[in-house]
């Protein structure tokens, strides 16, 4: 019907113009339609965010499209989950299955504003939307060779939610040059390093995982972060 499900890649974003000279999801739309025979536009329902891969949702009738996005709103209100996503994870959670649950806010590190966690959030900084309390879900799906396959399923909505989550559990997501960093390592064992200390970087990769990837150092640094909506429940 007025439906249709893409399979998106990684680091394409949702939103943009010609004039930017940056290809976008919404500058191919038009071409799509075309593509497909459509007569009228078609608009996203819901998406996955530039970095990550996965369904997006398209809808040919505005009715269809305000229908479904009011429906994922009071989804998560209710605390279900419309959103299924699946990650790679650098380390395997201590526990096979459990939830994140943290304050999130925004904070400014030089010249780029990053969500930093905030463990304990006061009262007065909920009220005023300083800081949202967020929460996932998480099972483990399968682990390897220190790496391991993750179902997460945000029950909250707040941007990079997921990766900053992730390395609160000392599992950066695989592709993360953003919040990575945040994870060190001592003889081996993963620690949580304060946001102030730990700027975003290139992902640090030991040598029998570049190896398995077939990456040099100096490629790794293109790799995609590997975090994917792989599942939506429509009503």
């Amino acid at each position: 019907g007025a439906l249709l499900a893409l399979n998106k890649p990684p680091g394409l974003p949702i939103l943009g113009e010609w004039l930017s000279g940056e290809l976008s999801l919404s500058v191919l739309l038009p071409s799509l339609r075309r593509r497909l025979g459509l007569t009228a536009e078609l608009h996203v329902v819901k998406a996955p965010t530039r970095e990550c891969s996965g369904l997006v949702l398209l809808s040919s009738c505005h009715r269809v499209t305000e229908q479904l996005q009011q429906f994922f709103s009071n989804a998560r209100r209710r605390g279900q989950h419309p959103a299924t996503y699946h990650a790679v994870t650098v380390g395997v959670p201590a526990k096979a299955e459990g939830e994140i649950r943290t304050g999130l806010r925004w904070q400014q590190q030089g010249d780029t504003a990053m969500v930093v966690p905030v463990p304990v959030p006061g009262p007065r900084s909920l009220a005023r939307k300083e800081v949202k309390s967020t929460l996932t879900e998480y099972r483990v799906l399968g682990a390897a060779g220190g790496c391991a396959l993750l179902q997460l399923q945000p029950k909250t909505a707040f941007p990079e939610q997921l990766l900053v989550h992730l390395t609160l559990l000392l599992c950066p997501a695989l592709g993360d040059h953003q919040y990575s960093s945040r994870v060190g390592r001592v003889l081996g064992v993963p620690f949580l390093l304060p946001p102030e200390a730990s700027p975003a970087r290139t992902q640090v990769l030991d040598e029998e995982l570049l190896g398995r990837l077939g990456l040099s150092p100096q490629q790794l640094r293109h790799l995609p972060v590997h975090l994917h909506l792989q599942q939506l429940v429509l009503p």
